[in-house]
């Protein structure tokens, strides 16, 4: 399966991270989405060109976020990705943040091959509380018949702490067993922080035969380490302008990423 929708045996998914969308407080409106676009679509470039195994676009610059994905930037997104997936040569996916059933929405519409959220639990967040829908976003999937867009599940929020007592072990074995989840993903307190290998080492300790990915903060410096736990990553500020979330993708961090993950993997 993991071969089938990203293209290679231990994928590095790479983010392409959309500036803020109409909606949004900080959108650009003299730029507008023809700007959005076009930084995308460098970044695009500059990753296909750096080796990836695919792609996933994110709304990243959405600030603050939404736990209910807005019409306007919903509409936006799914534009963008509608003008910018002809340039794309790798698997992609689609993450809609906060909002589990608007990204699979976005990625039956789109053609994705697969979809990133928060799918589970309860958490305290920076948002408010945080019930995500995993039934109806998985039901929306059977629905499209799109059994072969495959749901990523991130099972520790950034910007927010689970509410109850479960371990994390606990709460990934049963995103899988009660909420069908295709990979499970750990990640680090918030976008760019590592992910703790105790928990990586948790999770795939008891989900053997389920893909277990590093969803934060993986660098060229621990990218050993975590792929040596994990059934892949995905990544987005390490392959950015001097590691800076908000910066444009830089091709040479990307190529000297990918080089030292061919000869680890």
């Amino acid at each position: 399966m993991i071969k089938t929708t990203f293209g290679s045996h231990k994928p590095i998914i790479a983010m392409i991270h959309f500036g803020p969308l109409p909606g949004s407080p900080l959108y650009d409106k003299d730029g507008g989405m023809q700007k959005l676009i076009d930084l995308a679509a460098a970044d695009i470039a500059a990753l296909q060109d750096g080796g990836v195994d695919a792609v996933m676009f994110g709304n990243e610059g959405d600030r603050p976020y939404l736990l209910k994905a807005s019409p306007q930037s919903l509409a936006a997104m799914s534009f963008a990705v509608g003008e910018l997936k002809r340039t794309i040569r790798i698997p992609f996916g689609v993450n809609y943040l906060w909002d589990p059933v608007a990204s699979v929405a976005l990625g039956v519409a789109s053609g994705a091959r697969f979809v990133r959220e928060i799918f589970t639990g309860v958490y305290d967040s920076d948002m408010g509380l945080w019930a995500p829908d995993a039934a109806s976003a998985v039901r929306l999937r059977a629905d499209c018949n799109r059994a072969d867009l495959k749901l990523m599940y991130n099972i520790n929020a950034e910007f927010a702490s689970p509410i109850g007592d479960r371990s994390i072990a606990a709460r990934a074995k049963s995103a899988v067993f009660s909420s069908l989840a295709d990979i499970v993903l750990v990640s680090g307190p918030m976008t760019g922080e590592a992910v703790e290998t105790g928990n990586l080492k948790k999770v795939k300790d008891v989900l053997p035969d389920t893909p277990v990915f590093a969803n934060t903060g993986v660098n060229i410096d621990n990218v050993a380490d975590i792929m040596s736990i994990a059934d892949g990553a995905v990544i987005g500020t390490h392959f950015k302008v001097d590691g800076d979330t908000w910066k444009a993708v830089d091709k040479a961090r990307v190529s000297r990423f990918m080089d030292k993950v061919r000869k680890i993997r």
